[in-house]
């Protein structure tokens, strides 16, 4: 594919993205297509959360036991339903889901692929109007008859797609099929997502770093020495680095993925396997991360080595800037 112009939309994007790959059924573009009308509709929504009632909590906990927020349920159903009856996808596993949905109508039931979603990361600061956003990956389909936990069971290696849409100052969709990571900033006065970040690459050093240091008095020996190191004086190294932590995991993640920077959510004494979902969240970001040049770890392997045997399974997790991820680990 020959360098796109600044501006291209995001659908003609992914038509000549296609033609790299002479094999494609254009399955996965209408996939993708999907996910973009979806959360365009998601973003009207969210812009106009404070004018109607959509803000605040609808009295329900979701399978982690978390409160529900109005617009979490709201992006979940728009994602559900255009997947469904766009007929590329099979079956789908959400974080706001107890179970996988399978998709039986007749559109859908055959198709290749699945998608696992945070229909919206960082909701419990809808109400105060900070960066929110919907998170997802693509796998294959496994099963040849009925589709069942097991085929959302893979690891991150297998993913043919992963991205995110950051709802912000401006609505960003940022993804990949393993052959860079691209942004796209949507253009309210025409309705479309159009190229503006082509082939992101994360800056191997980096000045800052997120943590929860909220959390600090549980972190564990290598979490306390590297947050030590961060804070240091050493003006050959650029340190002290500056602490950039916003609580939306999506936000946050953007941030550290352009200007370079580590994410940091280690176990603590009261979520001892992790906090953060594996196959929603973490997974998802760490394939953008190597793809944009960075790594991630869960203090022990690669995220995309882990091989998951939960529907909501939690993990630690350090992801960013390549040098940063080995600093942190070297301790």
């Amino acid at each position: 594919m020959k360098r796109p112009s600044v501006g291209m939309i995001l659908d003609e994007f992914i038509i000549q993205e296609e033609k790299g790959y002479p094999n494609a059924s254009g399955d996965l573009s209408k996939l993708l297509r999907d996910i973009g009308l979806a959360s365009k509709i998601i973003n009207r929504e969210v812009n106009k959360a404070g004018l109607v009632d959509i803000l605040g909590k609808i009295g329900k906990e979701n399978i982690q036991g978390e409160e529900v927020f109005k617009l979490d349920e709201f992006a979940n159903d728009t994602l559900i339903s255009f997947l469904k009856n766009g007929g590329q996808c099979a079956g789908v596993a959400s974080e706001e889901e107890d179970d996988i949905k399978v998709f039986e109508n007749e559109e859908a039931k055959d198709a290749h692929y699945l998608v696992l979603f945070d229909p919206l990361d960082g909701s419990s600061n809808i109400d105060t109007n900070a960066s929110i956003g919907t998170i997802f990956s693509v796998v294959r389909r496994l099963s040849s008859d009925k589709v069942t936990q097991k085929d959302f069971f893979q690891k991150g290696r297998n993913l043919v797609a992963a991205g995110y849409v950051l709802y912000g100052s401006s609505t960003m969709l940022v993804y990949s099929t393993g052959n860079g990571v691209n942004g796209f900033t949507l253009d309210p006065s025409i309705g479309e997502f159009c190229l503006s970040h082509y082939q992101i690459k994360t800056p191997e050093n980096a000045k800052q770093f997120s943590v929860n240091y909220g959390n600090h008095r549980t972190f564990d020996n290598r979490l306390i020495q590297f947050v030590d190191w961060c804070t240091e004086d050493d003006k050959e190294t650029s340190r002290p680095l500056t602490m950039r932590y916003i609580g939306s995991m999506v936000a946050d993640f953007h941030r550290n993925l352009l200007k370079g920077g580590i994410f940091i959510y280690p176990a603590t004494a009261k979520s001892p396997k992790g906090k953060l979902r594996l196959l929603y969240e973490c997974i998802p970001l760490a394939y953008l991360q190597e793809h944009a040049g960075g790594s991630s770890t869960d203090m022990h392997v690669n995220i995309l080595d882990i091989e998951p045997n939960e529907l909501h399974q939690r993990t630690p997790i350090a992801l960013g800037s390549k040098n940063l991820v080995e600093k942190f680990l070297s301790f």
